[in-house]
């Protein structure tokens, strides 16, 4: 029998799960909606069906997908459960079994079994396929439409190990870009690199070794170069068999950057080193020759993780600012240049991803203004014109926090910028979530519309546009 969530901080408000999949046909719309907006914004994040086993870590629940399907100034929606054979066997059991960051914890009934994870943080579309991430597995496919699981893509059995979470597409070629960490079953400190081609055909894998086992969220790529942060939130089982925690802050190992050229291969890997920070998921990156930049929302201490002996982070330094880094390849030093480009504090950076890779001009993020009536992390959606510096925002309002927004071109021949800016609302007043459509041209106006559901949508972490046709 299933029984009630304990009151954990990421298991209430507005991380609470809901327990229901449901379809809502036409939803209410105020404003007016672009007629042409035409496609899916789908988000996914983690949604437990039921109560955890023992430690709960926000990263850990059932993947959860919510689509709003756009179509001639109308919005559907839709949410379903990524039904991963870790779901399957937890619904057939009527309880949790697994416990994702304390084997210890695990029910002994799949002591040592491997599965294909909770598919909860990204879903993205490429090469004709709809894929719910997370970087401890194999993605998972999905329906486009009716969001029905399909199960693990394994790209015909070339896929050996997990994928990033933060695959990257590059717009000239279609090609996709990733890598995966922990590549060899356990904790540790081997890393692949993969290539997938605009059919979703996976054509190249090449595997290297970080200097240390580390949580490897995201990476970079440029036109000419890809880029592994290794950040020491490092990753031991040693030490969570001793009871620590699986995975800590420990500064003291400095932060690492592998750039390897695109030409090359792993074998051509050179290492830069600088002071330790945390990054989880970087705006975008460019290079000039043998120049590179990099954007990145970079915190001095990794948030939501412990110490190596357990003991909490410090909360002030558990917030994000955009810095740039610089690296000069043509340089016989291994450090890097580091500037702070505002004070805001940010996450969840993106871009118009035509320009993955490339110079760019605009960057989208969430941001916080630290509101009094503070129900969540971001109440802020906020564009930087790099070309200016300037900043300008839309707070989404009192007792309202917004998800990672996305940009949506107005079309494939519009220039950098001129579209959309797409992000899902958490409304506490309500107690529930809304859509909004933004100018990407002009922010700080305020939607062009809201797409209004009458039930909460759960915090969760990222999504991806797919166009109607």
């Amino acid at each position: 029998m299933a029984q009630p969530f304990p009151k954990h901080p990421n298991l209430t408000g507005g991380f609470a799960p809901i327990q229901m999949e449901c379809d809502v046909r036409d939803v209410v719309v105020v404003g007016e909606l672009p007629l042409d907006l035409n496609g899916s914004f789908y988000r996914n994040g983690p949604n437990p069906q039921f109560a955890p086993r023992g430690f709960y870590h926000w990263f850990a629940g059932d993947g959860m997908v919510h689509a709003f399907h756009i179509e001639d100034g109308r919005v559907s929606y839709r949410n379903r459960w990524v039904q991963t054979q870790q779901w399957l066997l937890e619904r057939e059991a009527g309880r949790a079994l697994f416990s994702i960051f304390n084997p210890m914890e695990q029910d002994p009934s799949v002591a040592g079994l491997k599965t294909d994870g909770v598919a909860n943080t990204n879903i993205i579309w490429h090469g004709g396929k709809l894929l719910a991430l997370e970087e401890g597995h194999a993605p998972f496919e999905l329906d486009p439409i009716s969001l029905e699981s399909r199960g693990t893509h394994d790209y015909a059995g070339k896929l050996q190990g997990p994928m990033t979470a933060h695959p990257k597409i590059d717009h000239e070629t279609g090609e996709m870009l990733f890598f995966g960490y922990n590549a060899d079953g356990g904790i540790s400190s081997q890393m692949t690199f993969n290539v997938v081609n605009r059919d979703g055909v996976l054509t190249s894998s090449e595997g290297f070794k970080a200097p240390y086992a580390a949580m490897v969220h995201d990476f970079m790529v440029t036109k000419d170069y890809v880029l592994f942060p290794i950040m020491p939130l490092t990753g031991s089982m040693d030490r969570a068999f001793a009871g620590g925690p699986v995975y800590a802050w420990e500064p003291e190992k400095g932060t690492h950057i592998g750039i390897m050229p695109r030409n090359g291969g792993v074998a051509d890997m050179r290492w830069f080193v600088g002071d330790p920070s945390y990054v989880f998921h970087p705006m975008n990156a460019h290079n000039d020759g043998a120049k590179i930049i990099c954007d990145v929302c970079e915190y001095p201490q990794a948030p939501l993780f412990p110490m190596v002996d357990g003991s909490p982070g410090d909360p002030k330094q558990a917030l994000a600012r955009l810095v740039r880094w610089t690296f000069d390849m043509s340089g016989a030093t291994d450090d890097y240049r580091h500037e702070r480009l505002h004070d805001i504090v940010c996450e969840f950076p993106r871009l118009d991803e035509r320009r993955t890779g490339l110079s760019y001009r605009y960057g989208y993020f969430a941001a916080d203004s630290k509101p009094d009536a503070k129900v969540g992390g971001f109440n802020q959606v906020a564009r930087i014109d790099h070309q200016s510096g300037e900043i300008e925002v839309f707070d989404v309002g009192p007792g309202c926090a917004v998800s990672e927004p996305i940009f949506v071109p107005k079309s494939e021949a519009a220039a950098e910028g001129e579209g959309y800016v797409l992000a899902y609302v958490y409304d506490a007043n309500r107690q529930a979530s809304h859509l909004i459509v933004l100018d990407a041209q002009n922010v700080s106006s305020g939607p062009l519309a809201n797409a209004y559901l009458d039930h909460r949508i759960p915090f969760g972490f990222h999504g991806n546009w797919r166009n109607a046709y």
